[in-house]
């Protein structure tokens, strides 16, 4: 069921969104060689408690980290470890805040250092992916217009498209009715309703649209080794179209 948010829902869902915009902007001049993953999960979870949130992805459904850090061609779930980035990996960064009972979620790709010019055009083109995905979102459009938006820049550039991952409703819980996929998907195609918070996350790959879950049970990766970007917003739908309520430039 889709649940229509009133101005007080929305309000606590912006600030809490508001807060993981300030937690990028405090995570970004990390992201540097020799940083280990699980220095940049401690460093999030500090920053969230210290500001009277709680980490939403830490424990849900038994996640163990603040952060789903994956690289290179890590797609997305990725656990913090005692890995260092190194110059030229490029690292996606998903995490989601509960503030006072509302949720936020968004993810960030980002290069350590100087990297390939494959990695730069991938992360050019995931990030307009999801661009073009919110200028499609306005009452009365549906999901599949947000799908059709991520789909056709994506396989124009040669990309794979995930497609057993997509975004989904969000703000009262972590996930929510309805599921967003990054495919024009045979499922469930309901209309944009001013009231929405969605969360709108392209994963695009650099090679196959095929993905596999390694023994974690978490850590999702391409089957080719090919790398993967992964970015998000969670978004309101408005009378007049999108506000988007996470930014990674507070």
């Amino acid at each position: 069921m889709i649940k229509l948010k009133n101005p007080e829902q929305i309000e606590g869902i912006r600030k809490s969104c508001a807060l993981l915009s300030e937690l990028y902007v405090f995570l970004k001049p990390n992201v540097l060689p020799g940083v280990s993953l699980l220095d940049l999960d401690r460093m999030a979870e500090e920053f969230i408690r210290e500001r009277g949130g709680k980490p939403a992805f830490l424990g849900y459904e038994g996640f163990p980290a603040t952060l789903c850090l994956s690289v290179n061609e890590t797609v997305i779930h990725g656990i913090p470890d005692k890995r260092r980035l190194v110059e030229g990996d490029i690292i996606g960064i998903d995490s989601g805040i509960e503030l006072n009972g509302y949720f936020s979620d968004a993810a960030i790709t980002l290069p350590v250092g100087s990297v390939s010019p494959e990695a730069q055009k991938l992360m050019s083109v995931t990030r307009e992916c999801l661009d073009r995905a919110i200028e499609a979102v306005m009452p009365g459009s549906r999901i599949h217009d947000i799908s059709r938006a991520v789909f056709s820049l994506a396989t124009r550039n040669g990309y794979g498209v995930v497609r057993q991952y997509c975004g989904h409703g969000v703000g009262i819980d972590v996930h929510e009715d309805p599921q967003i996929p990054n495919y024009v998907s045979p499922g469930p195609n309901p209309r944009l309703i001013a009231g929405m918070t969605i969360a709108i996350e392209p994963m695009i790959n650099a090679g196959t649209a095929s993905v596999k879950v390694l023994d974690d049970d978490w850590t999702v990766v391409t089957m080719d080794g090919s790398l993967s970007a992964h970015y998000e917003h969670t978004v309101l739908v408005t009378k007049d179209g999108a506000e988007r309520l996470t930014s990674w430039s507070f």
